[in-house]
């Protein structure tokens, strides 16, 4: 009888071993992130053009937020700078924030609303956002959503980012691909 307890109790710890080894903390894309343009498919005019991008993230075991900015490149002959000293920058929006408990959150934004939803992959190593906002801009309602899945390699020193776009412009995919600062 001694010998089955012992026997069972060795199963179960190495079971509940296996489990916790299974159970990998989620990958972390804290840090800041510079765009490779090189590495990067698809890119939008905007960030093609850039002097540089730049992908500030915060993480914590609750939310993941990430923040833009853009600085432009040199302007053509009689164009206005982009922003004050021609630098461009984050937008209006500020800061894109999503929680990472797979619930959908929405908010009201400029002439609409957004929602958002960030899903971790089984393994955790890759976390999708997702992104849907529909509204009314002179007097046409409009919709556009965006998926990107976020995923670390080269020990975590390289972000990519598929990204898929819809919107009254048509659907877009591009591959963003960021070096860790």
């Amino acid at each position: 009888m001694r010998r089955l307890f012992l026997i069972a109790g060795l199963i179960t710890a190495f079971g509940l071993a296996v489990l916790a080894a299974g159970a990998a903390a989620p990958a972390n894309f804290a840090g800041a992130w510079s765009l490779d343009k090189a590495k990067s498919q698809g890119l939008d005019q905007r960030m093609q053009n850039a002097e540089s991008v730049v992908w500030t993230i915060t993480q914590d075991d609750k939310t993941i937020s990430i923040d833009s900015k853009v600085t432009a490149g040199p302007q053509p002959t009689g164009t206005p700078p982009a922003g004050p000293g021609g630098g461009g920058g984050r937008g209006p929006a500020g800061p894109r924030t999503f929680t990472l408990d797979g619930k959908e959150a929405t908010a009201e934004a400029m002439g609409g609303s957004n929602t958002t939803k960030a899903t971790w992959s089984s393994d955790g190593a890759t976390l999708e956002l997702s992104s849907v906002r529909t509204g009314n801009r002179d007097g046409q309602e409009f919709k556009s959503t965006t998926t990107e899945k976020l995923s670390l390699s080269g020990e975590g020193k390289v972000l990519t980012v598929a990204r898929h776009s819809e919107s009254p412009r048509g659907a877009t995919d591009s591959t963003l691909v960021f070096n860790k600062q």
